[in-house]
């Protein structure tokens, strides 16, 4: 399912992957195969499912459906789409970001490789998988965002890791774009002394990274953190909540250059994100 997701439409296998897993789960609970499915019982599946669930797993299992009755089984024309329906479940977001205080609590509690990873996350604001994907610009060039940034013709171009100082890194973000992160020089100098003298092909969740340097990430990484968040703080958010973290950080830090609207776009840039509506959600 993954390759034929991926021959159709879907770039990244990350994605494709996440679609599998959905479809395998959507399989067990209906009376029909999959290849079965029409969209007047797969929405009637999704009302079913909006009395259950919140509305991310329930937009996720719609995308994942949408797409393979779309590019797999034919059952929907190119470009036909499911409707979208209302979880009926409330929404009651929960803070998710660490401080720097959790953050030294929790390093102190991994070896060393996770302990760095866990302090770059924190600093830059990478995902988990990002992490094995560091290189330097020269080597991994960053693709050309001006056409998609948020910035381009506002008064805020130019202003990515304003009021920051550091080093240039590049890593490979979702849908294998390639973007600039900002590491403290600290945090660089100790990256550099874990730096492979060649890459190795590692594989996470199913998908291939060259790493360059020898820390933590991706599914192993998040595990390390989770269990040492639990032992130093009682509980665990998920290494995700470190990106929650980078997003407060720089927030307060921009708010001294840039109006709000401003300054949450270029926090939007730094992660990585398509729209600064989905940066919002990160600063609850």
């Amino acid at each position: 399912m993954v390759k034929r997701l991926q021959r159709a439409r879907i770039r990244s296998v990350g994605t494709a992957r996440n679609y599998q897993e959905r479809l395998v789960q959507i399989a067990a609970r209906l009376d029909v195969p999959l290849a079965a499915l029409t969209q007047e019982r797969a929405v009637a599946y999704l009302r079913g499912r909006a009395a259950r669930v919140g509305q991310k797993t329930l937009d996720m299992e719609r995308q994942a459906i949408q797409a393979m009755m779309v590019d797999v089984t034919g059952r929907m024309p190119p470009g036909a789409r499911l409707p979208v329906v209302k979880s009926a479940r409330p929404h009651r977001p929960r803070p998710r970001a660490y401080s720097p205080a959790q953050v030294r609590a929790v390093a102190a509690r991994q070896d060393a490789r996770n302990a760095l990873a866990t302090e770059i996350a924190h600093a830059s604001g990478i995902r988990a998988h990002e992490l094995l994907t560091l290189g330097r610009p020269g080597e991994q060039p960053p693709d050309d965002r001006r056409e998609r940034s948020h910035l381009t013709g506002t008064a805020a171009e130019g202003m990515k890791f304003a009021g920051r100082d550091g080093v240039v890194y590049t890593v490979v973000g979702k849908g294998g774009l390639v973007r600039e992160v900002l590491l403290p020089r600290r945090l660089a100098g100790r990256l550099e002394d874990r730096r492979r003298n060649v890459p190795v092909l590692v594989v996470d969740r199913g998908v291939r990274y060259l790493q360059r340097y020898d820390v933590g990430g991706g599914q192993a990484f998040s595990a390390s953190f989770s269990g040492a968040s639990v032992e130093a703080l009682g509980k665990s958010r998920g290494a995700h909540g470190l990106r929650y973290g980078y997003a407060h950080a720089r927030m307060r830090e921009l708010m001294h250059h840039a109006e709000h609207r401003l300054a949450l776009a270029i926090v939007s840039e730094e992660l990585g994100h398509l729209r600064p509506s989905i940066t919002t959600r990160y600063l609850i």
